[in-house]
C-alpha cells in the first residue's frame, strides 16, 4: 500500500507541473507550485514511512517550510512589486496539446530508461522513479519553451522537485544535511532568479525572453 501511494502521489506530480506550465496567469502557476510541492511533502513522507527512513520526515517538514511556503511567497512578492503585469500575451512556443504530447513522451521515455534499472531500495516505486526523471525533464521543457520568464523560474523549480524525489528514492536514509543543503540551495536560487527578473521588469519593462536579445556594455 505504502508504494502504490508513492507511485500515485508521483502520477499528480506530473500532472501539476504541466498546470503549473500551462497556467496562464502568474497567480495560478503559484497556486499549482504550491499544490504540486505539498503533493511533493506527501511523497518524502509516504516513503519516509513506508520504508522506516526517518530521515524523509525530516526532509518532507523542510520541504513543506521551503516549497510550500517561502517559494511561492518570493515568487508571488516579486510579481506584487513589478505590479503584476499582465502575461497573457506571452504564448508557450508550443501549443498546448503539443506540450501534453512532449510530457507523455518524456514519461515513456523515462520508463524505458527505469525498466532495467534494480533500485535496491524500493523495486515497488519504480514507476514514481520514472516519474521523477521525467518531472526533470518537464521542468527543462518549461524552461526551453516558455516566453515569460518569470515562467521559467518556475521551470527550474519544477526540474529541483524532480532531483529531489529521485534523491529520496534513491537514498532515503541520507543525511538531513544533504536536504538541508538542497532545500538552501533551490531557495536562494529562487531569490536571485527573482531579483534578476525585477531588474529586467524595472530597466526593460518587459517579462518576455524574446525581447532580451540586445547586450549593452
Amino acid at each position: 500500500m505504502g508504494y502504490s501511494l508513492v507511485n500515485v502521489l508521483g502520477v499528480l506530480l506530473i500532472v501539476t507541473s504541466s498546470l503549473v506550465v500551462l497556467s496562464k496567469t502568474v497567480g495560478h502557476a503559484i497556486m499549482w507550485y504550491a499544490g504540486q510541492s505539498l503533493i511533493l511533502v506527501g511523497v518524502l513522507v509516504s516513503l519516509g514511512i513506508t520504508t522506516g527512513a526517518t530521515e524523509l520526515l525530516t526532509w518532507g517538514a523542510s520541504a513543506f517550510v521551503t516549497k510550500v511556503l517561502l517559494v511561492p511567497a518570493i515568487i508571488w512578492t516579486a510579481y506584487k512589486k513589478m505590479g503584476q503585469p499582465d502575461v497573457s500575451g506571452l504564448k508557450s512556443a508550443v501549443s498546448a496539446p503539443w506540450f501534453v504530447v512532449i510530457v507523455i513522451a518524456e514519461v515513456v521515455l523515462s520508463f524505458a530508461v527505469v525498466s532495467n534499472v534494480e533500485l535496491p531500495t524500493a523495486a515497488d516505486a519504480l514507476p514514481a522513479l520514472a516519474i521523477s526523471f521525467a518531472h526533470f525533464f518537464v521542468g527543462l521543457t518549461c524552461i526551453v519553451t516558455q516566453r515569460n520568464i518569470l515562467k521559467q523560474v518556475f521551470g527550474y523549480c519544477l526540474m529541483e522537485n524532480g532531483s529531489h524525489v529521485t534523491l529520496a528514492l534513491l537514498a532515503p536514509t541520507a543525511p538531513e544535511i544533504v536536504e538541508i543543503g538542497i532545500a538552501t540551495d533551490a531557495f536562494f536560487a529562487v531569490i536571485i532568479m527573482s531579483i534578476v527578473v525585477m531588474r529586467i521588469w524595472r530597466d526593460a519593462h518587459t517579462l518576455d525572453s524574446h525581447d532580451l536579445t540586445d547586450l549593452r556594455g
